[in-house]
C-alpha cells in the first residue's frame, strides 16, 4: 500500500482509468464529511461486499479514512483477498479539505446532485404542495405515484399515493393512468426520486401532464398536511395488456436513441466480463421478486430506481461498464439513459438475449462462520455487540459493550474469550479477524441474548459512528430537521466545482470504449 495525495487523486479521478475511491469509515462518519465520488464502504463490512462493488481484483482502488490506521487494516484485507492495485488518500477528508477541494455531507450524493441537474437541465415541472391538496379537495382527476421503495412508502406517503417505484413508472404508469387526461403527479421523500421519475414520464412522450411534487412528502409535512403511515397500495398488479407493452418498447427504443444508448449481445457481455483490464457489471433492474423467481445466476439484482438514486450502492468502480438486463424492453433502456446521463458507461442487452448469458461469479469470498452458541450457555467471555448503537441502546445483555469492528481491539483488551452480538453473521466473522489479531483466541458468535439492558445514553453520539445523524429527524416530525435536508439537497449544484460536474458529465454516444452491434 502506497499513501496518495490530494493532487495526485484528482488526476486519478478524471483521467481515463478505472477506479474505486473507497471510503472506509463507519455511516456516521462518512454522512458528515466524505469526498464526492467516495464509495460508502464501512471497514465492518468490507469483505462482505468488496466482491460485489469491486469484483476485478486488478482495479486500482483507493482508501479514505481519518487518518488513524483503519485504512492501513483494510488495505491489508484487502490484499489478503487479491487486490493488487491499493493506495490510502494521505490525510483522510481533511487532508482533501486542506487542499482546497470541498467535502460533502449526506448520504447518496452524487444522485443527489445529480437528480438537481436534472431539474436544472430539463425544468422539470413541479406541483406545490398546496395546489395539489387543492385538486384533491377538489376531486380532480390526479393520480399521485410514491416513487419509493413499499418499505419508505409505507413510513409515510401522500394520502391516496399509489407506491409505484421508480425503476417501474415506465411499465406500470399507463396501467395506473390510462387516460391521457389524468394528471401524474410523482412524489418521494425529498427531490431527486420525484425529479428523475416525472423527468422519465416526460421523456417518454406521455401525453398526461405529468409533475414532480416540490420537495416530496417533506414539502407536503412542511406545508401543513397529513401525512399517511402504513398505507398498502401498490402498483404490483399493474401489469401492461400485450399491446400496450409493445408501445412501451417502440416509446423506449426511441428513448435509448435519443441518448445515444447501446443495445449489446451476450456474446459481448461475455467477451467483456472475462477481459482482465475492465470491470464489467451485469445488472438486474426488476423487481426482488422477479430477480428471486429468475434471476441469472452472477448478475447482481439492483431496483432501477434505486440504482439511479443510490449508484454508490452497487457501482463502486468509475469508469466500468454497466450491462443491464432487458427481460420487457423497457425498463433497462429507461435506467441506462440515466445512468450513461450520470457519466456511467451503460449498455442494454437485446431483448431475451439473457437466456444465453452465462456469467461467472465475482471473486467475493465469504468469511468462515464463528460457532454458533446460545448466549444462556456463554461463560466467562467478553459479550461485545457488534448490532446499530441505536439497538444497544434500546437493549442489550447486562455488562455487554458496543463496538464497531474498527474499535473492537480495544473493547476487547485483555480478554482472550469473546461473544459477539451481531445481526448479521458475516459481520461477526470479519470482526474475528482483528479480534485474532489482537490476542483473542476463544470468539463465538453468541445468539438469543436477553436484551435486558437498557441505556439511552451509551454510546454517546460522539460513540456511535455507525449511526446518520444528519438530518436524521426529517421523518419523525422534526420540521428543522426537514428543511435542513431539504437546503441541503438544492444547495449541491453550488457546491460542485468544475471537477466534479465533470465527473457527471452524460457519456458520449459514440464514446469508443462501449461496443454495439
Amino acid at each position: 500500500m502506497r499513501l496518495v495525495d490530494a493532487a495526485t487523486l484528482n488526476a486519478w479521478l478524471t483521467g481515463p482509468d478505472e477506479l474505486a475511491l473507497l471510503d472506509v469509515r463507519e455511516a456516521g462518519q462518512f454522512a458528515e464529511a466524505h469526498l464526492f465520488s467516495a464509495i460508502p464502504l464501512p471497514y465492518s463490512r468490507l469483505e462482505l461486499d468488496v466482491g460485489r462493488l469491486v469484483p476485478r481484483p486488478a482495479t486500482r482502488i483507493v482508501l479514505c479514512d481519518d487518518g488513524d490506521d483503519v485504512g492501513t487494516r483494510a488495505a491489508r484485507r484487502l490484499a489478503a483477498l487479491g487486490h493488487t492495485d491499493v493506495s490510502l488518500l494521505a490525510g483522510g477528508p481533511e487532508a482533501w479539505r486542506r487542499s482546497g477541494c470541498p467535502i460533502f455531507q449526506g448520504v447518496n450524493t452524487v444522485s443527489k446532485a445529480f437528480g438537481e441537474m436534472v431539474e436544472h437541465r430539463h425544468a422539470t415541472p413541479h406541483i406545490r404542495p398546496g395546489e395539489l391538496h387543492e385538486r384533491m379537495a377538489r376531486g380532480d382527476d390526479v393520480v399521485i405515484v410514491d416513487g419509493r421503495p413499499l418499505d419508505e412508502y409505507r413510513k409515510m406517503s401522500i394520502p391516496g399515493a399509489i407506491s409505484c417505484p421508480n425503476g417501474e413508472l415506465a411499465l406500470r404508469i399507463g396501467t395506473l393512468a390510462p387516460d391521457p387526461a389524468t394528471t401524474i403527479v410523482v412524489n418521494c421523500a425529498g427531490r431527486t426520486r420525484s425529479l428523475i421519475g416525472a423527468q422519465s414520464l416526460r421523456d417518454l412522450g406521455l401525453a398526461n401532464p405529468v409533475y414532480a411534487l416540490e420537495n416530496g412528502t417533506q414539502g407536503w409535512f412542511l406545508a401543513g398536511y397529513a401525512l399517511e403511515h402504513g398505507a398498502g397500495r401498490t402498483a404490483d398488479d399493474a401489469v401492461p395488456p400485450p399491446a400496450t407493452l409493445a408501445a412501451l418498447r417502440e416509446r423506449t427504443e426511441a428513448l435509448m436513441q435519443r441518448h445515444g444508448v447501446p443495445t449489446v449481445d451476450a456474446g459481448m457481455v461475455e467477451t467483456w466480463r472475462a477481459d482482465p483490464s475492465r470491470t464489467t457489471y451485469v445488472v438486474d433492474v426488476r423487481t426482488a421478486a422477479e430477480f428471486a423467481a429468475d434471476g441469472i445466476p452472477g448478475s447482481v439484482h439492483a431496483p432501477g430506481g434505486q440504482l439511479v438514486q443510490a449508484t454508490d450502492q452497487w457501482l463502486g468502480v468509475r469508469r466500468a461498464r454497466v450491462v443491464l438486463l432487458n427481460q420487457d424492453g423497457v425498463r433497462a433502456g429507461v435506467i441506462a439513459r440515466w445512468l450513461r446521463a450520470m457519466g456511467h458507461d451503460a449498455v442494454v442487452l437485446a431483448a431475451g438475449a439473457e437466456r444465453e448469458l452465462r456469467i461467472s461469479p465475482s471473486h467475493a469470498v465469504a468469511p468462515p462462520p464463528l460457532p454458533v452458541v446460545p448466549f444462556a450457555r456463554i461463560a466467562n467471555a467478553r459479550v461485545i455487540d457488534l448490532r446499530a448503537s441505536v439497538a444497544h441502546r434500546r437493549g442489550h445483555p447486562p455488562g455487554a459493550v458496543w463496538s464497531t469492528r474498527a474499535r473492537i481491539a480495544r473493547a476487547a483488551a485483555g480478554a482472550t474469550a469473546v461473544a459477539l452480538l451481531a445481526d448479521d453473521p458475516g459481520i461477526a466473522a470479519v470482526a474475528a479477524t482483528d479480534l485474532r489479531e489482537a490476542g483473542v483466541t476463544q470468539i463465538v458468535h453468541a445468539i438469543d441474548a436477553p436484551l435486558t439492558e437498557v441505556t439511552p445514553h451509551a454510546p454517546s453520539d460522539a460513540e456511535s459512528i455507525d449511526f446518520v445523524f444528519f438530518a436524521h429527524g426529517r421523518h419523525d416530525g422534526d420540521r428543522a430537521a426537514a428543511e435542513l435536508y431539504l437546503r441541503w439537497e438544492t444547495q449541491l449544484l453550488d457546491q460542485l466545482t468544475d471537477t466534479e460536474r465533470a465527473l457527471l458529465a452524460p457519456v458520449s454516444p459514440s464514446a469508443p470504449r462501449v461496443a454495439a452491434y
